[in-house]
């Protein structure tokens, strides 16, 4: 999707460009030329709009949303993803220069009017032969994009800091020591912190993603031992003995547009396969723990669902025994709906009350007693978190997302890239090996031969790992792993490196966020 398109819809508002939509058209109702794509489909298919139903003629104004952090998000977004778009533009510009001797000084020139930095200068050199290697410059200016989006994620690393501070004693507060989030590897869910759950980064809080959050249960458990040990020889951030727990959280996702074509692919777009899947993944992995520590050491589970096209989440809620059901949820669509008109104040309340409603659900979704108070005050947060993100696609996309299926820049491939987070930018990959990661590996490259291959472009595939430079070695080490990894992606998709479908780079970085990324050599 064309990022500059999605915010143009604002002032085109702005300009008096809406009209008043036909009432009771439905099906194959006409719609104003400046929508964007998202909204029209949806308005072309009867669709209202699950959380506001005047979208997207008429945006809805929430009691709790804040306004000036979507504002805030909205430049960051605009700010990334339009590094990204300006790529192809630019390519087709540099491909009618023709392959005079000229041209690597003119590509140079065009390239830091037009995008912001330099491309490689061996391969404008190379020109004079075959033409510019438009596939190696797209793959090579997708790159410089990924590191200039880190390093100004790296200028605003203060800001960020400062809210994990407060979200780490909130959580503490609510009675949890760490927080482990696994997603699906679909780029839609990228933004997942920033945006969808308006999270920031902290030390008590690390994520993974997987395809269909089939996350690894034994990496888990082993990343729960750390947590426990540090909590045991540091009292960090509790001692041992204070009554905090674990929490682990799966996060799955569904199309509310599409629901049969454009929902997990690694589900078949099943939401009820995605549902279960995460949900047994939840609970073969307390049982894990339990099992290897006995019931002291048990763990809370929290189960949430996005829809991609909306960024509205669906919380499964917990019952007393931290027992999750696929039918006893809060939809945050409707509660958003259900609390428009309603003061900051009533609106929290009915947030809560919504929360006490799904508990007391009977039938299938029935359980036994509510969660405990910080679980309920946790979800309540995430609920209200959201709403700004409900809103948030309302006013810049007007209610559904344009890019309604896969849409990203890049396969991210490792255990690094917490600093750029942007729905749609990457299909991400936590793999430490290529063989135990072959299935989601596969997964995005099934995914990029539509979006890139069919379009002529090649796929490209950065590798990130995190080293820690309190350890010896660690760098070196972490370096050396990257040029494994490369290496063994080589083979892996042999005919597609050999031909340039499929071009590789590797960096590097240390722990703390907001550090330098440095490139590795993988020739």
């Amino acid at each position: 999707m064309d990022t500059r398109k999605a915010f143009a819809l604002r002032q085109a508002r702005a300009n008096g460009a809406r009209q008043p939509a036909p009432i009771g058209m439905g099906m194959g109702r006409p719609t104003p030329s400046w929508f964007p794509s998202g909204a029209a489909h949806a308005l072309a298919h009867g669709l209202e709009h699950a959380a506001c139903p005047s979208l997207p003629e008429r945006g809805c104004r929430h009691a709790l949303v804040q306004p000036s952090e979507n504002a805030r998000l909205a430049e960051i977004e605009k700010s990334v993803k339009g590094s990204f778009d300006a790529i192809v533009p630019a390519l087709k510009s540099m491909a009618a220069l023709g392959r005079g001797p000229d041209f690597p000084e003119q590509a140079q020139q065009l390239a830091r009017q037009e995008l912001g930095f330099e491309f490689p200068q061996e391969v404008l050199e190379r020109a004079w032969v075959r033409g510019p290697e438009l596939g190696r410059l797209y793959a090579e200016g997708t790159f410089m994009a990924l590191e200039r989006a880190v390093c100004e994620f790296g200028a605003r690393i203060q800001t960020e800091l400062r809210a994990a501070q407060n979200l780490d004693a909130f959580l503490v507060d609510c009675g949890f020591h760490a927080l482990n989030v696994s997603a699906c590897a679909d780029g839609r869910l990228k933004g997942l912190f920033p945006f969808i759950l308006r999270l920031p980064d902290s030390p008590l809080v690390s994520r993974s993603a997987f395809a269909g959050t089939l996350f690894d249960i034994e990496e888990d458990v082993r990343h729960w031992q750390a947590a426990e040990l540090r909590r045991f020889r540091e009292g960090y951030p509790t001692t041992a003995d204070a009554q905090t727990r674990y929490l682990k959280i799966a996060v799955y996702h569904g199309s509310s547009v599409d629901p049969q074509h454009q929902g997990c692919a690694a589900h078949g777009s099943n939401l009820h396969a995605a549902i279960e899947a995460a949900l047994e993944r939840l609970y073969q992995f307390r049982m894990a723990i339990e099992n290897a520590f006995c019931c002291g050491a048990s763990t809370d589970l929290l189960l949430i669902g996005v829809d991609t096209d909306t960024d509205a989440i669906r919380i499964h809620i917990p019952d007393a025994h931290g027992d999750l059901s696929p039918h006893r949820y809060v939809d945050n669509a409707e509660l958003y709906r259900h609390t428009l008109g309603l003061d900051a104040d009533q609106a929290r309340l009915a947030v809560y009350e919504a929360i006490r409603a799904a508990s007391a659900s009977d039938g299938w979704g029935k359980g036994e007693g509510m969660p405990h108070d910080g679980m309920r005050r946790l979800i309540a947060t995430l609920l209200i978190n959201n709403m700004s993100q409900i809103e948030y696609v309302g006013e810049y996309y007007g209610g559904w997302y344009g890019d309604g299926g896969h849409a990203e820049r890049f396969i991210g491939v490792g255990n690094g890239f917490q600093e750029v987070q942007v729905r749609n930018l990457a299909y991400y990959a936590h793999v430490d090996t290529v063989e135990e990661g072959a299935a989601d590996l596969d997964v995005g490259i099934k995914i990029f031969r539509k979006l890139n291959l069919e379009k002529g472009l090649p796929i490209p595939m950065a590798l990130r790992y995190r080293f820690d430079s309190r350890v010896p070695g660690s760098r070196e080490r972490v370096e050396r792993k990257v040029q494994r990894m490369a290496a063994a992606l080589r083979n892996r998709y042999a005919s597609l490196v050999e031909t340039d479908r499929l071009i590789l780079w590797g960096g590097i970085q240390d722990l703390p966020l907001g550090s330098p990324m440095e490139e590795v050599d993988l020739r």
